[in-house]
């Protein structure tokens, strides 16, 4: 090595040279040194460490005015390269250049991470910075070295074991749940498993008779399109010999044994009715009805929507549906085509579970036919992992994948998104012909980020291909156009040319009504209005109202893929324990 190249700085001591400027820019309430370590285009993400919830920033003007505004409060300090973390690194980042770090620091009240991004060609500044906060002081989850002793119910002869006192937990005869969160599947029994963690009394309520049963009850060929490593849960990981793509039958059986592991307390076979807030006393007037018929009005601070991003199922809106002789199935009460074969099915939707629904009935021997209304994004599983997934691939720890998946605001997302469908539809090309041919209506999303930004606008208009689409180009899976068709009459779908498209069955794959209608219908219309759009992009690109306060006091939303379930359950309960702890107020400003 050359005398020259063993004085080079590396990446850890540019990066702790930058944070070190930082700290004392930031301390000083140095306007003019904060605004030159970051570049002419820059980002920074907060996740609750500065603004107590989700807040991005576009411009270096916007980053600098929020540090100075919020410094004099937070009181921000220590920042270093973190140790035992993975090290600082020269990667490539959406096409850019850059040193990466992860950092620890901690404010008056928390400890805190982040990720910070300079650029290889002037390393003195940052295009992305992110900070997220970890733990709050005084309130650290018991785990690994402060985990409890059980002393409360170990050899505790004459007493109440462990089964006894989790009995009574359970049933809440005494007590009121701080948090009630309406519904039993990752996300409900997740977040309940971290706000348990924190101390926070949780009530989780599932329609179903068992947890898990939003899975175990979907069609029985239904498995993730995601692979395995992204999709893990918190504290307790899928087993190491699972497959790389779960079935929906293990993912039920996972989520009942992981609510039963981390003591999560849960009332199935129960409904929530309605729910009202009471503004003088701050609490929600929450009915509960149970199996038996008998109710309870519960009087929690917070309740939490972990039913998903959607509601109940959307019956279609089509001339003549309602003269059809024939079945029609919603695709949640589709299970499994074994007693179509031989029969003629039209599944009218061509998203992910229209897809999923064709060729399971084209597999069980029915003809079956696909009618489509408007464009699809189609992208092979294989494509579809091209780069969305990439710290998830680089071999690094979890936390670390998670903590450098919400760094990058909205544009950054855009940007990869659209890189990515630049590769996806060159590795697709043939797939994509193919399905062109067949008359199949294609498009790659909006400004051209494909799927993910689909997932993103409106969570559906997408298939991650599993195989109908080749069925649909061979001909196996016919396909039709709604463009071509009249109406549905009693034998089948009536084309505009006159002949008739005969059916036996049709499968309506056409999704769910949002979140909205949902609370609009328990909750009453002044909430409904109050909160607004639910999912969807808001004006900062972020999910609208999703994972953070929402404008109605109190009122929470969780939903969308796996590995958000894992990342942002753990903000919003770190979120409620603060609000608990007098820390912060409840609602959006």
């Amino acid at each position: 090595m050359s005398k020259l190249a063993s004085i080079v700085p590396n990446e850890v001591e540019l990066a702790t040279r930058w944070l070190t400027n930082f700290e004392q820019a930031l301390s000083g309430a140095d306007r003019a040194a904060l605004t030159g370590l970051f570049a002419d285009e820059s980002h920074w993400r907060d996740m609750l460490a500065f603004n107590w919830t989700v807040t991005p920033h576009e411009s270096r003007e916007a980053i600098v005015d929020d540090l100075m505004a919020r410094q004099p409060n937070v009181n921000a300090r220590n920042f270093q390269v973190a140790k035992g973390r993975t090290p600082p690194r020269r990667v490539g980042r959406i096409g850019i250049d850059v040193i990466e770090a992860i950092f620890s620091f901690e404010t008056d009240v928390a400890r805190c991470n982040g990720v910070l991004r300079l650029l290889v060609e002037n390393p003195s500044k940052a295009w992305v910075f992110s900070s997220s906060l970890t733990e709050i002081k005084g309130h650290e989850e018991p785990t690994e070295k402060r985990r409890p002793t059980g002393s409360a119910y170990s050899r505790n002869f004459g007493g109440d074991n462990w089964a006894d006192l989790r009995e009574k937990e359970q049933a809440f005869e005494d007590r009121e749940p701080t948090v009630l969160i309406i519904g039993g599947s990752q996300f409900g029994v997740t977040m309940a498993a971290r706000l348990r963690l924190l101390g926070v009394d949780t009530l989780v309520i599932e329609k179903n008779p068992h947890v898990g049963d939003a899975w175990r009850n979907r069609y029985h060929s239904l498995a993730l399109h995601n692979q395995v490593a992204i999709n893990h849960f918190p504290y307790l990981p899928y087993p190491p010999n699972w497959p790389k793509y779960i079935s929906k039958d293990m993912q039920a059986n996972f989520i009942e044994w992981y609510a039963t592991a981390m003591e999560v307390n849960i009332w199935a076979s129960s409904t929530f009715i309605e729910g009202r807030y009471d503004d003088e006393k701050g609490v929600w007037n929450a009915l509960v009805r149970r199996e038996d018929g008998t109710e309870r009005v519960f009087h929690p601070k917070h309740v939490i929507y972990a039913n998903g991003i959607v509601g109940s199922k959307k019956t279609p809106d089509v001339p003549g549906l309602e003269d059809f002789k024939g079945e029609v199935l919603h695709t949640e009460d589709f299970y499994s085509g074994e007693k179509y074969k031989d029969k003629n099915t039209l599944v009218l939707g061509v998203g992910t579970s229209g897809h999923d629904c064709a060729q399971d009935l084209q597999g069980h021997g029915a003809q079956v036919k696909m009618i489509q209304r408007g464009s699809s994004c189609v992208v092979s599983v294989e494509a579809a992992g091209f780069n969305n997934f990439i710290y998830y691939e680089e071999d690094l720890p979890i936390d670390d994948a998670d903590l450098l998946g919400v760094a990058p605001t909205f544009s950054l997302l855009e940007r990869g998104y659209q890189m990515n469908v630049k590769k996806m539809k060159e590795h697709d090309k043939e797939l994509h012909e193919g399905l062109r041919e067949r008359g199949f209506k294609l498009d790659f999303g909006t400004n051209g980020a494909g799927h993910q930004m689909k997932l993103r606008e409106r969570h559906g208009g997408y298939y991650l291909n599993c195989g109908a689409s080749e069925l649909i180009i061979s001909g196996e899976i016919g396909l039709l156009q709604w463009d071509d068709a009249e109406c549905f009459v009693e034998d089948g779908l009536l084309m505009k040319d006159g002949r008739v498209e005969k059916a036996d069955m049709v499968v309506a794959a056409t999704g769910y009504h949002n979140q909205d209608y949902v609370v609009r219908q328990l909750m009453g219309d002044e909430i409904a209005d109050k909160v607004g759009q639910i999912w969807g992009l808001n004006e900062q690109g972020e999910l609208s109202n999703m994972f953070v306060p929402t404008p109605q006091q109190g009122l929470w939303f969780l939903g969308g893929g796996l590995s958000q379930n894992r990342v942002y359950t753990r903000y919003v309960a770190l979120a409620i324990k603060a609000m608990e702890l007098g820390l912060v107020n409840g609602c959006q400003s």
